[in-house]
């Protein structure tokens, strides 16, 4: 006869697990290494151990479905959360309703959130400009629209269109992501700017007249959809590559012909990757500060107007507010239009047998129009790179003197002999070596969390499941110049006192990339069939066996996304960081801004090189030890 066990029993057997205990000492350890030694690591550290003994309690009455490693996982996970991105951001929120004395003002509040200038639409019946928020909203869209487009036709040709175009595209789908902010910026200006090379040449052979038509929407859209469409191509390519080849083939068994079974097999399925791509590009269009700093001009955004109320003569820290939590109901809007895009339909196509199928190829006219996209983007693409890596070289890329020169390289890494060796004399050697440290951290710190995160979003269900997703996302929301502010005002004295430190640029990198790691997972696990995850349990393995020996090695397109991504962004973070930097921990993108600031373009693309140069060779050493997920059979060429 079965004797059956009370929550409490399988509560205490799964917490004996030693692997949920490893993951509660992992959580508690994090806090110990990442942080220094200081009262407020102790505050930390002492409030995750804290979480870990809710959690234990918690799955001794039940909850969790009993399972320890997931309740240890939500409970340090949101605890980190609510320190990390609730607390920062409702501390600057509040500057919103609270004035300089301390009182409430909610009249004022929302005299200023319905302001004609925020929300005015004086632009669609005549010569007045919109508000911020539609600028930002038109842009965010067209942003989103663009760089998802020209994502999925790159992930198309990548993963179907034959092996001569895998090399190549993804060479040139990651070079904008491993550029340094203001670089593409900088290399549209120097290409179609009132001065620039292809605006001469049109003016010279077809008397085309000079303007300034890059400075405003069309330069920041231009500028963002060349760096964005890397991040949708890495998701939706990721998500191509989980699709089964066995129900493509399928398709192709029962005489479909190969538009019908990308139509009603392919498409569908990636349909998740392409709404998440659709969802970062958007949040991204909306929090980029880079881009629109350097090409807006009179069309003003967000992310600037908040820069400018903080860090402007006016400083006002209430106007700020109020456009920040403007961005936040713009994303959340997004959010849920997504959801509802998606609905509640199943995109499982990898199950737990073994999958035999060739990958089907691309219909003709669809890869001739992938191709009728990549190609105008390519092209930019490689002649923005190519002005970035002359301008190194050159005297003076700006006013057109080509005359070679390694000055620039030699004032920023310049080496000598000195008394005891090698004496780094450059000016930027400095940042450089916090930037590749914080990097180091951050990345790896990024995403395990996000993967954690989106695993326990994708595959349980527990109360306030949407709440958790809710709070991973939230933070990217947010304009990097928000966050930078928020971590300062809220940082700045005890307990929780970290301004000034590596630390606080370390975990303001970690919890505002985070939320690409967790879509990525989510992405993902959407085409993984939960069979899996049975049969593991099935067979008397722990959930966090089941993820660590099952799940991962699936994971791996979505770690290396996650991986990439937070890595790149941690070298070039602008926007949040110009704020946390100090003298000791100066980062590179901050002494790149002071260059851009002061006119020195030329030593500004030349650091830009250099940092390209290193992210490109660290992403290539990341795909190759984490390796690829490869499902189903590949063709063998003939003897």
């Amino acid at each position: 006869m079965r004797t059956l066990t009370s929550p409490a029993a399988a509560g205490e057997r799964s917490f004996s697990d030693p692997y949920g205990w490893l993951l509660t000492l992992l959580a508690v350890g994090t806090g110990f290494l990442l942080l220094p030694w200081t009262s407020s690591s102790g505050y930390v550290a002492a409030a995750c151990l804290l979480a870990g003994v809710a959690s234990w309690y918690a799955t001794r009455n039940g909850a969790f479905k009993s399972d320890a490693t997931i309740a240890g996982t939500v409970c340090v996970m949101s605890l980190l959360l609510l320190i990390f991105v609730v607390y920062p951001i409702g501390r600057m929120l509040m500057a919103a309703f609270v004035n300089e004395q301390g009182a409430w003002v909610l009249g004022t509040a929302m005299s200023r959130f319905l302001n004609e200038d925020v929300w005015g639409v004086g632009c669609l019946a005549g010569n007045v400009r919109c508000g911020v928020a539609i600028n930002s909203m038109v842009l965010a869209i067209l942003a989103g629209l663009g760089s998802t487009l020209f994502g999925f036709a790159l992930a198309l040709l990548a993963e179907r269109g034959g092996q001569r175009f895998q090399s190549s595209l993804r060479i040139l789908s990651i070079l904008p992501v491993v550029t340094p902010p203001f670089v593409i910026g900088l290399a549209i200006i120097i290409l179609f700017g009132r001065t620039g090379v292809v605006t001469q040449l049109l003016s010279d052979w077809f008397a085309i007249p000079r303007s300034r038509w890059i400075y405003g929407l069309p330069g920041v859209w231009l500028a963002q959809v060349v760096c964005f469409t890397p991040l949708a191509f890495l998701l939706i390519s990721g998500a191509l590559r989980l699709v089964s080849p066995t129900l493509e083939e399928a398709g192709q068994v029962l005489r479909g012909t190969r538009w019908h079974v990308f139509r009603t097999v392919t498409w569908p399925l990636v349909r998740p990757a392409i709404a998440n791509a659709f969802l970062l590009g958007f949040v991204e269009s909306l929090a980029d500060f880079a881009n629109p700093l350097v090409l807006s001009g009179n069309f003003e955004v967000l992310s600037t107007k908040i820069f400018f109320a903080i860090a402007g003569a006016q400083h006002d820290a209430s106007r700020a507010a109020i456009l920040a939590l403007t961005l936040l109901l713009l994303t959340v809007s997004v959010f849920a239009l997504q959801q509802r895009w998606l609905g509640t339909a199943s995109y499982t196509s990898v199950g737990g047998k073994g999958d035999s199928g060739v990958p089907a190829p691309l219909p003709t006219g669809v890869k001739w129009a992938a191709i009728a996209l990549v190609a105008p983007w390519a092209l930019l693409t490689v002649v923005s790179y190519g002005i970035i890596l002359l301008g190194g070289v050159v005297k003076d890329i700006g006013r057109f003197d080509l005359t070679p020169s390694l000055a620039h390289f030699a004032t920023g890494f310049g080496i000598d002999w000195g008394v005891g060796g090698l004496v780094f004399t450059g000016s930027a050697w400095d940042s450089l070596f916090t930037t590749l440290g914080v990097a180091a951290v951050a990345a790896p710190v990024t995403t395990a969390l996000g993967v954690l995160g989106g695993y326990v979003v994708s595959r349980h269900v527990f109360a306030g499941r949407r709440t958790f997703e809710f709070l991973t996302m939230v933070n990217f929301a947010v304009p990097g110049t928000v966050i930078g502010v928020a971590y300062i005002v809220a940082f700045n004295v005890p307990p929780l006192e970290f301004t000034g430190t590596f630390a606080i640029i370390v975990l303001c990198l970690v919890f505002r990339n985070m939320p690409v790691g967790v879509r990525a997972t989510v992405s993902a696990l959407s085409q993984l069939d939960r069979s899996l995850d049975e049969a593991s349990s099935t067979l008397r393995a722990s959930t966090s066996r089941t993820f660590l020996r099952v799940v991962i090695p699936l994971l791996r397109p979505a770690i290396i996304a996650s991986l990439v991504f937070s890595f790149t962004h941690a070298i070039t973070a602008v926007s949040a960081v110009i704020f946390l930097a100090t003298a000791k921990h100066n980062l590179a993108t901050v002494y790149i801004a002071g260059r851009v600031e002061v006119g020195e373009y030329a030593l500004a693309i030349a650091y830009s090189s250099v940092l390209i140069v290193i992210m490109l060779f660290c992403v290539l050493m990341i795909q190759r030890l984490v390796g690829t997920a490869n499902i189903g059979r590949r063709p063998v060429a003939a003897a």
